[in-house]
């Protein structure tokens, strides 16, 4: 980071009662497209500070309810322990967590699966979080802050969305409740310490349909039908044809709705990173599958009893 970097950065770390007086080595983490996240070396242990970025409150991100659903993974047995929250500098500390970051080839890993399904459970088992998260209601909030703004929005985009709703419409004939999720597990978020897989990065946690998280594993994860066959039949004792339908539909949505996601981070953020390209490759996979032959298959599939 440039001098001026730095001072700011240490003058926000000692608004930090947790990380504040006291020597510490600090170094930048990589990723975190609404934050940045630090490594805090002190002598009594290291820790991660995430730092929040500006224009999160348009994107369906609630940092109290972060903090709040972080403590209750962590109760959980899945989640980082939290150290403290510091709402008014937007910092929020967890214990560091020392181990491999995946990747998408980790997530694939015929091994890695059944943990990967185990430790959804575990989450999906912890104290109900606050707030829920429904990408349908998520998109149309997306969407009309890219329409009052004149966002840019990847051509065809519009045309999409008679078969959302048809998805939605779908999906609500045989709903599921809703449990605890996570509703962002890309790869980066999944920390193996060689015996634990840690999920970690609740900033779009909230109650919801586990068919979400597990579809948009397969979604962001890049999983194939079958490694998505065998993590639905991990989760669920048996791989149920509705539930697979089902985490398909939603993987799809995530698509859909995370393009505007992307479309919204390329006007906004102040991170140096392609949001354009990330929006695009969602909103190509979202067409891909919301005009693919198996479409109208996997919506009669997922009214059905298995």
């Amino acid at each position: 980071m440039e001098p001026d970097a730095d001072a700011a950065l240490a003058e926000l770390l000692d608004r930090v009662p947790s990380l504040a007086g006291r020597p510490r080595q600090v170094t930048e983490l990589p990723g975190g497209l609404t934050n940045k996240n630090f490594r805090i070396e002190l002598p009594a242990g290291t820790y991660v500070a995430r730092v929040a970025s500006g224009g999160s409150e348009l994107l369906a991100i609630n940092r109290e309810h972060e903090y709040l659903n972080s403590v209750r993974a962590a109760n959980a047995g899945v989640g980082a322990p939290v150290v403290e929250y510091a709402p008014r500098a937007g910092v929020l500390v967890l214990g560091y967590i020392e181990g491999h970051t995946y990747g998408n080839p980790d997530v694939a890993r015929p091994a890695n699966l059944p943990r990967v399904a185990r430790a959804c459970k575990a989450l999906h088992r912890a104290e109900r979080f606050e707030g829920d998260f429904d990408m349908f209601q998520i998109q149309r909030r997306y969407l009309d802050v890219v329409t009052a703004r004149g966002i840019k929005v990847p051509d065809g985009y519009d045309e999409l969305g008679e078969r959302f709703s048809a998805m939605e419409q779908a999906l609500a004939v045989r709903r599921e409740g809703t449990v605890p999720c996570n509703n962002d597990l890309l790869a980066a978020n999944f920390i193996d310490d060689g015996s634990k897989l840690w999920l970690i990065d609740y900033e779009y946690s909230g109650n919801n349909d586990p068919c979400f998280e597990l579809g948009n594993i397969w979604a962001e994860c890049h999983l194939s039908d079958d490694a998505l066959v065998t993590l639905i039949g991990e989760y669920y004792g048996s791989p149920l044809r509705n539930k697979i339908a089902r985490a398909k539909l939603l993987g799809l949505a995530g698509k859909y709705g995370w393009t505007l996601w992307g479309s919204i981070q390329a006007a906004v953020s102040p991170i140096d990173f392609d949001f354009w390209s990330w929006a695009m490759e969602r909103f190509e996979g979202a067409a891909a599958g919301l005009l693919g032959h198996g479409f109208d298959r996997l919506l009669d599939e997922v009214q059905r009893d298995d």
